[in-house]
């Protein structure tokens, strides 16, 4: 039996992801639990909500009678088409990775740990931008407490090694360890059921860097093995620029997203600045990136577009495809 949640939940469970204090969560969770449909089926989703509450209540209650230091944290606004995090171990080039594709100057140096911090910068593909976050390295005896916070807020995750590494292998499989072990699991794509909702799923692809380095071909050919009905891979030269045009494509094309441009009547469509929303939006969900109000006034739009005639008018639950123009009338 499926538990078939609400749209009204899934959006609740996004606010509950992106909260960063457990006060925040809490009152995520309540809403969750409002929202969640009371049969059979969601027994189990019910019983972890109520787990959850009732341990954010005691860490709650025991932050009020214990103070304790508060330690480092970041918070990244999500920008763009979609946000992806950089991750892997040290010196496996996340640095250069983001130099190439955004303005951003993280320190790049062929010595362990050089980024202390995460550095975010805008990647342009196309008509579109997409925001990338250098995350500090993960080894088996350090990660920073802030790092799967970060992750698990993303839209998706790039994890780097390094072919010029014997040990890429290994180095890679500690940093899913280490996430695993903080309930982040970087997959390549989600679990169709998810029976333990403290876990958080990101979309990864395994970018293989370095290629260009003696001995890397049959390092890849180890890591196709070990990885490839894991993750999607690509292999690349952040160094040289080996592969960077074919990832920045699948870059954009792994979001799952497609690109929506808006006209107001009578004038020209502005196909500078297009709205991006998950494949197999319909009108009415993209209208409610444009104004929150369209999502009870919108009654129609014509649309210009693949499936339709030119000016076609369409109702809201028509779904849209990329590069599609529409004209929303509320």
């Amino acid at each position: 039996m499926a538990t078939n949640l609400t749209p009204q939940y899934m959006e609740a469970e996004e606010e509950y992801k992106k909260a960063q204090t457990p006060d925040e969560k809490l009152a995520c969770l309540k809403k969750m639990f409002q929202l969640v449909p009371k049969h059979k089926a969601s027994e189990k989703l019910q019983a972890d909500l109520k787990t959850k509450m009732a341990d954010l209540r005691d860490e709650i209650e025991h932050e009020k009678k214990h103070p304790k230091k508060v330690g480092i944290s970041y918070k990244f606004p999500k920008q763009g088409a979609g946000q992806y995090v950089i991750v892997g171990a040290p010196n496996v080039g996340k640095s250069r990775l983001l130099t190439r594709f955004t303005r951003a100057t993280p320190e790049v140096a062929a010595y362990p740990f050089t980024t202390r911090e995460p550095h975010v910068g805008m990647m342009d593909w196309q008509d579109v931008k997409i925001q990338l976050i250098d995350l500090p390295p993960i080894t088996a005896d350090f990660m920073e407490a802030y790092v799967s916070t970060i992750i698990r807020a993303a839209d998706a995750a790039i994890l780097m090694l390094d072919l010029g590494d014997d040990d890429a292998p290994f180095t890679a499989e500690t940093v899913l360890e280490r996430l695993a072990a903080v309930k982040t699991m970087l997959v390549g794509e989600k679990p169709a059921q998810i029976d333990d909702y403290s876990i958080e799923y990101i979309r990864t692809m395994l970018v293989a860097n370095k290629i260009d380095l003696p001995g890397a071909q049959d390092r890849l050919d180890i890591i196709r093995e070990m990885f490839g009905p894991k993750f999607p891979i690509h292999v690349i030269s952040a160094e040289h620029g080996a592969g960077m045009g074919e990832m920045s494509e699948a870059i954009y094309k792994f979001l799952n997203v497609i690109r929506v441009y808006t006209k107001q009547p009578g004038k020209p469509a502005d196909m500078t600045s297009p709205f991006t929303c998950p494949i197999g939006s319909t009108l009415v969900e993209m209208a409610g990136l444009v104004h929150r109000d369209f999502t009870e006034q919108l009654k129609n739009a014509r649309i210009w577009g693949s499936g339709v005639h030119d000016g076609q008018s369409v109702g809201r639950e028509h779904v849209l495809h990329d590069k599609d123009v529409v004209e929303l009338h509320g």
